[in-house]
């Protein structure tokens, strides 16, 4: 599939909205980004794209996204932390969808890649999460997030070519927002919550932005979910020490039970709530960490894809350098 038009990105300001605009530039591909209206544009000048303001809670904001012919859209416009609660997420994460995805139906836009998030799928049931699996989401936010994505299946009946991804925990430089944070800089985290020994699955923003424009070209994506994570499962003892070491820290050696862990977490988001802050290690992020939790990325490599980074500790080495020269200073 070839885009000729332009390439609408929402949430562009954000984590991985800012390397789907510098991978889709990086193509040479004619790319609009938006997000809240905003002074300081520099950031989307001196890559040169070309930036709208919009804001997806005020629905006569958004018409003028699609002028010029848009024919591939990128949603990634979205609260994402486990901190909020639903009623002020709903407006963004499901009102939202449901205002962009009919007009992006409107303009007959070739591609439509939504960018969701496993949490969709909520508590590990003992197999690794495929795309088929139950969507029983145990929190806000990944509620959120299946509401959202149940309105872009409803537009696909309609007629939208859209393709529903679902990230897994995303981290990377200049990460400073959900789960993935914890492995992205230095933290406050100085105990291994439980026995250690829980599997977990996380992804690099770079190869989510590279996944998602890739599935954008696969044909046969389309009207299906495909799950984006790394080939590694490191244990949280093994990530937390990795993370730990790369960030030139001293690794956590004490185990918490996870009861300990969640009061600890129930007490800091209180605290940072008043402080005006996201915690290190939110309360709801906490319940995942009870079991494993292997995310399958099987389909998407079905479809060609190789990972930019498939191992979580080598990719761990990459960052700790990356912020030796980055960090800012102590």
């Amino acid at each position: 599939m070839e885009f000729e038009g332009i390439t609408l990105v929402t949430g562009a300001a954000g984590f991985i909205g800012k390397y789907v605009v510098e991978h889709l530039v990086a193509l040479g591909a004619r790319v609009r980004a938006t997000d809240l209206p905003r002074k300081d544009t520099s950031y989307f000048d001196t890559v040169g794209v070309e930036y709208v303001g919009a804001d997806l809670t005020r629905p006569e904001t958004l018409p003028a996204l699609f002028d010029g012919g848009v024919d591939r859209v990128f949603h990634l416009g979205a609260i994402c932390n486990f901190s909020t609660p639903y009623e002020k997420l709903y407006p963004t994460n499901v009102l939202g969808v449901d205002r962009i995805t009919k007009l992006a139906l409107d303009a007959g836009v070739k591609r439509y890649i939504h960018v969701g998030s496993t949490s969709v799928y909520g508590p590990y049931q003992g197999t690794p999460f495929t795309e088929d699996a139950p969507r029983n989401p145990q929190d806000s936010y990944g509620t959120s997030k299946r509401d959202g994505e149940d309105i872009v299946w409803q537009r696909i009946e309609e007629g939208l070519a859209a393709i529903v991804t679902r990230p897994c925990t995303v981290y990377g430089p200049g990460c400073n927002d959900g789960a993935g944070k914890v492995f992205s800089r230095p933290t406050s985290i100085t105990a291994i919550p439980g026995n250690g020994r829980q599997l977990l699955s996380n992804v690099r923003a770079e190869d989510v932005a590279a996944a998602v424009v890739h599935l954008s070209q696969v044909d046969e994506a389309v009207g299906k979910a495909f799950n984006i994570a790394d080939d590694s499962h490191p244990t949280v003892e093994e990530a937390l020490t990795i993370a730990a070491r790369a960030f030139g820290r001293k690794p956590p050696r004490l185990h918490l039970p996870i009861a300990v862990v969640k009061a600890f977490a129930r007490m800091d988001g209180f605290i940072s709530r008043m402080r005006g802050r996201i915690p290190d290690l939110e309360y709801d992020a906490v319940r995942y960490l009870g079991s494993d939790y292997v995310v399958d990325n099987g389909a998407l490599r079905a479809t060609g894809y190789k990972s930019i980074y498939p191992d979580f500790e080598e990719s761990m080495k990459q960052m700790g350098e990356w912020y030796k020269e980055n960090a800012p200073s102590e």
